[in-house]
């Protein structure tokens, strides 16, 4: 950890349930205050309250991330109530599992605010208040799918590419005025989140994340890793490096295999909860749901792949030290 990246005030947007909920808790756990973003009440107040329990202070901010002013006025509220801004998490998502031809415009055009915009709308406000220190770290969540679309997600994987060519350009954008200021991307795999609890779903059948499935904890650990060690980029899970490098290398073949086993491949004969669709309205405003889905029996909470780069990376940031 660099003196510039110590532990100290960071949003999470969308940290009521799943990803964003593990990276609350996980960042509070190793010395964190956090701020939650988020539209549900009963998500947000309880990862506020996971926070307070860890021993670190806590805000939970009712907020949708397409409204920019509301947004804006939250970050403000942050630095008035918490301090100053040191990272900031955009996390916050919706999805469909349907056809493309199947999703309405105003349903897509729904899932591309949320999930690109809403992390546009994050980077914003975070370099508003961290430029002028010139001081903080930004980390977008994306995706193995914003490399590699699949079927019934177009959307969702449509807005995962975005993220990465806005994140690259931004950093760009950075390095050309020689900030200090860091801004980074996470590619995390399919995950045992309430997400496929709450997708609008054009199917009988239960969605399920594409296996192989993980706790979004391993997600969480590899989110403080990126706030704390000076690295740019991080792939979670090794099918995430294979569906990444695949992609490049044989994207006919993925196209063949996708087409053949993409849409069963995310539906489940196991019931589970439905809540509804989450597009318009949160499905934790009345009751929380937490960071863990209904898959915690097929879902490995450790990951050996982003382990064995965290570990590699401290190494070479330790080497990187300057003497005393």
């Amino acid at each position: 950890m660099t003196n510039s990246d110590r532990p100290g005030v960071v949003v999470v947007t969308g940290g009521s349930a799943g990803v964003g909920r593990a990276a609350v808790r996980e960042l509070a756990r190793n010395g964190w205050d956090v701020a939650i973003f988020a539209r549900g009440r009963a998500g947000t107040d309880a990862a506020a309250a996971d926070v307070q329990q860890l021993g670190r202070r806590s805000l939970g901010l009712t907020v949708d991330v397409t409204d920019i002013p509301a947004l804006s006025a939250a970050a403000d509220k942050v630095e008035a109530e918490l301090g100053p801004i040191q990272g900031w998490v955009n996390v916050a998502f919706v999805g469909a599992l349907r056809y493309f031809w199947d999703t309405t415009a105003e349903d897509y055009e729904r899932i591309t605010s949320v999930t690109y915009f809403g992390q546009v709308n994050g980077t914003r406000e975070a370099l508003r208040l961290m430029r002028p220190r010139n001081r903080g770290v930004i980390v977008n969540v994306g995706s193995a799918l914003g490399f590699r679309g699949i079927p019934l997600q177009s959307a969702y994987c449509g807005a995962k590419h975005a993220i990465q060519g806005f994140t690259e350009s931004v950093r760009a954008e950075l390095k050309s005025e020689q900030s200090a200021i860091r801004i980074c991307t996470v590619q995390l795999p399919g995950l045992n989140t309430p997400q496929f609890d709450w997708n609008d779903n054009a199917f009988d059948q239960h969605p399920q994340p594409v296996p192989p499935i993980f706790q979004p904890e391993v997600a969480g650990r590899a989110i403080r890793f990126l706030l704390e060690t000076p690295r740019t980029n991080m792939w979670v899970g090794a099918s995430t490096a294979y569906t990444i490098l695949g992609n490049r290398v044989a994207p006919r073949i993925l196209d063949w295999y996708l087409g053949r086993n993409g849409v069963k491949g995310q539906l489940s004969d196991q019931d589970g909860p439905r809540y509804g669709a989450n597009l318009y309205q949160a499905r934790d405003d009345d009751a929380d749901r937490g960071a863990e889905g209904m898959f915690s029996a097929k879902a490995h909470p450790h990951d050996p792949w982003s382990a064995t780069a965290m570990v590699m990376a401290r190494a070479v940031s330790r080497l990187r030290r300057p003497r005393q």
